[in-house]
């Protein structure tokens, strides 16, 4: 326990005597029964098993800011900062702020904010690693560093962008409600450093002295539907109608009149003007998800293709039971879901710990994904290992892997894309992302068969197989189109940061989108025309080759686009703190090479396996079936 200074300020102590039973969304504040086992527990903060004695030790507690005080002074941020040892490009707590009116009558409102411990902690159901605990201590939601093996995922659900990703260490880390000093009686540090009196901590729904207002909403904060934060606000300045972000984020706030709040709508400040903007489009830091997920979609498809298409009579598909071109597409397959897979693994901040992604089974779709995934890759492999030898017996353990990856394959895909529909980016959140995916499982599928089948086959004897390959990917391409014209229609139609994503999409990458859909169009046309012609001669080569590359060139730009635009619910920024238009200019000018700046360049981490072999060596097998019956729920 932390020894308490002798001339400790009076403010810096916890102040709740009397509590409330129920929060704002009706759930208990007190948060375990009387003789519950998991009271009286130790927290064993740094190693140490004291255990505080404050009477409120296991009711939900939280931050409350009276925005008025605020001048943003960052002093919280320095003092978070200082107790956590974060380097300068990590803050878990930071304080933004929107802006309204003109000189003279302007307004400028500061928010300060780190983790909410809310409610619903959807970084703890996302986790695959299972690094997030909700402790009934304080209802403080943790996260333990050593086991996040730094995929982000959390950093993408969280829509108060609490848990940080560190690039250099790469793992996350996030504010612990200081913990050791709630143990002592103490408030946060950061609490403690306000010097305008804006922040204060206690007991949720408890209003501090000298307060008369706790609500949960003030312009620039996020729904709180989606987690049910454990923050209070006062804030009775009367705001502009409209507040705006420095950041670069295309977004500002418009009083709704009707609801009285305050709702995200397009701050057109970019202007109507299209660009390329190739260079951030196709170099930025998700391209191994675009990789990954584009070839786990294609090799899905087209292994389901190649093993019931031949077993329910698509027409031509027979020509694949040919021994060369079954084991050359088999190959092919395994080829390009083997540089998914590691494309996706090397993206890690931990490279050498994706064991771990298996650890939230029950919750995370993360996890879901990567165990569906493996699973249809192990069936692949146990496939084109046995398929080689021409034997009965190994010929029905290669049908056991097909079966395993035929079944596996759609499971894998289904959680890809359950876990890119998260509410808290909404240009996500919708059926486009399930369509995109389809149309690519079936479309490229497709293609990889045909592309293979082109190699080994004369092209005299491909009529009827390339026809249906062409109508595969026809309707492929129709079922993405749909989606994507869907999804603009919406994107438009709705007030928040979708629309802010597709106003993006129209102008900062405006050339790339209409490129992208021009392709599709074309794709579609070409792919058209073979099923209602077919293939013949030089001409068919050159009209299946423009085909295959206008593909892949439209898959390239639209996926990429998938990952670059969409714009998080996250709190609002200043305008060099927080800004992600300041953080690109940082690394492209310089600036970032400068500690001081708080903006490091992304990179990508090595797979050490000294580690991984010292993992092996230190657990038995004991150890490992342990902890998968850990991960199940089982002792």
């Amino acid at each position: 326990m932390i020894k308490v200074r002798s001339d400790e300020p009076e403010y810096a102590y916890l102040w709740d005597k009397e509590t409330k039973e129920k929060n704002r969304y009706g759930k208990n504040i007190e948060l375990t029964e009387e003789g519950d086992e998991r009271r009286n527990k130790s927290l064993n903060i740094n190693g140490d098993d004291g255990i505080g004695e404050n009477p409120n030790r296991n009711k939900q507690h939280g931050f409350f800011l009276n925005a008025d005080n605020c001048i943003g002074c960052h002093a919280c941020e320095a003092a978070c900062s200082e107790k956590n040892d974060n380097p300068a490009h990590i803050a878990f707590r930071s304080v933004g702020y929107v802006e309204g009116g003109t000189y003279p009558d302007y307004q400028r409102l500061n928010i300060s904010m780190a983790c909410n411990h809310c409610d619903d902690p959807v970084c703890l159901t996302g986790c695959p690693t299972r690094a997030y605990t909700k402790f009934t201590e304080y209802g403080a939601v943790l996260q333990d560093p050593d086991i996040c093996f730094g995929c982000g995922y959390c950093t993408w659900v969280c829509p108060y962008n609490a848990p940080q990703l560190d690039p250099v260490k790469g793992e996350v880390s996030k504010c612990n409600m200081c913990v050791d000093r709630l143990e002592v009686g103490l408030k946060p540090s950061c609490v403690s450093a306000c010097l305008g009196n804006a922040l204060d901590f206690g007991v949720i729904e408890n209003i501090p002295e000298k307060r008369d207002q706790a609500i949960a909403e003030i312009p620039g904060f996020p729904t709180t539907d989606i987690t049910n934060p454990n923050i209070r606000f006062q804030q009775k300045k009367q705001n502009h109608r409209e507040m705006t972000r420095t950041d670069s984020m295309p977004l500002k706030y418009h009083k709704d009149d009707s609801a009285g709040k305050y709702k995200a709508v397009v701050d057109e400040k970019m202007g109507h003007e299209k660009h390329w903007n190739l260079r951030k489009l196709l170099t930025s830091h998700e391209s191994a998800h675009v990789i990954f997920t584009l070839f786990t979609q294609a090799t899905v498809g087209a292994f389901l293709m190649l093993i019931i298409g031949p077993a329910i009579g698509l027409p031509g598909f027979s020509l694949l039971q040919d021994y060369a071109i079954h084991i050359s597409l088999v190959a092919t397959i395994f080829v390009l879901s083997t540089i998914g897979l590691f494309k996706l693994n090397m993206h890690l901040g931990k490279p050498h710990r994706f064991y771990r992604g298996f650890n939230n089974l029950r919750l995370s779709p993360v996890s879901r994904e990567i165990a569906g995934v493996s699973m249809f890759y192990t069936g692949l492999l146990g496939y084109a290992f046995f398929a080689l030898f021409d034997i009965s017996m190994l010929n029905l353990v290669a049908d056991m892997f097909a079966y395993l990856a035929i079944v596996s394959g759609p499971i894998g895909l289904y959680f890809m894309y359950k876990l890119y529909r998260i509410p808290a980016r909404p240009f996500w959140n919708h059926l486009q992302t399930g369509t995109a995916f389809l149309g690519s499982t079936l479309s490229f599928g497709a293609l990889i068969i045909a592309a293979v089948s082109f190699i080994f086959l004369p092209l005299s004897t491909l009529g009827g197989l390339i026809q249906t390959l062409a109508i595969i990917i026809t309707a492929g391409l129709i079922i993405e189109s749909m989606g994507h014209i869907i999804h603009a229609r919406d994107m438009q139609a709705i007030e928040n940061e979708g629309a802010a994503s597709y106003y993006r999409q129209i102008t900062q990458y405006g050339k790339s989108y209409l490129l992208r859909n021009g392709l599709l169009a074309f794709s579609l046309i070409v792919a058209g025309s073979i099923i209602y012609t077919g293939l013949s001669g030089v001409s068919g080569l050159v009209l299946a080759g423009l085909l295959a590359l206008a593909m892949i060139v439209m898959a390239a730009f639209g996926r990429s686009l998938f990952f670059v635009l969409v714009i998080p619910t996250t709190m609002p920024g200043a305008f060099f703190w927080k800004n992600d238009g300041f953080v690109d200019h940082a690394r492209e000018t310089g600036l970032a090479e400068a500690q001081q700046v708080g903006v490091v360049y992304q990179r990508h981490h090595a797979f050490k396996v000294g580690e991984l072999m010292q993992t092996i060596k230190e657990n038995s097998i004991k150890d490992m079936f342990a902890h998968v019956l850990w991960i199940f729920g089982k002792k």
